[in-house]
């Protein structure tokens, strides 16, 4: 007999359960506790990103992705910014970095700012046919020196 599998995308990527039949797979989703994706999420991101603390107050991981909670004056490079460095491989699509600075309180036109991020060195696009960027050595540097350090002033 074949096995069949269930594939839940989660922030921390992709959980993978299988059995044999239907009912197995139901079974095996009871045993999972509640909290199990937001705890998986907090633990991942706290052991992958070194930056866990220094985000700590400013952006929240939700099954959405990374959302900015600070309220703190923010400028639109900045939040965008901020979404990228928090996101897995510090890159994302326009659409889903757009979806978070929604979810975060952000309007923005997002296109246009990371157009001009691109022109400042502070994104790229990885792959040019794709709507993906990603933040440049000199981005991440940037958010962590200069967006994450003014934040922290002001929080302390």
């Amino acid at each position: 007999m074949k096995r069949i599998e269930a594939r839940i995308k989660t922030p921390f990527g992709e959980v993978v359960i299988e059995g044999d039949n239907p009912q197995e797979i139901l079974n095996m989703l009871d045993l999972i506790p509640e909290n199990f994706v937001k705890k998986m999420s907090d633990s991942i991101f706290n052991r992958l990103t070194l930056s866990g603390a220094q985000l700590k107050g400013i952006i929240e991981l939700t099954t959405e992705g990374p959302i900015i909670v600070t309220r703190e004056s923010l400028t639109h490079y900045e939040a965008a910014g901020l979404i990228l460095y928090a996101s897995n491989e510090h890159k994302n699509t326009v659409m889903q970095i757009q979806k978070l600075l929604e979810l975060s309180g952000v309007k923005s036109i997002l296109p246009a700012r990371l157009n001009e991020m691109t022109k400042r060195g502070q994104v790229f696009k990885p792959n040019p046919s794709k709507p993906e960027f990603k933040l440049t050595p000199q981005g991440e540097i940037w958010v962590k020196d200069e967006v994450l350090k003014k934040l922290r002033e002001k929080t302390s």
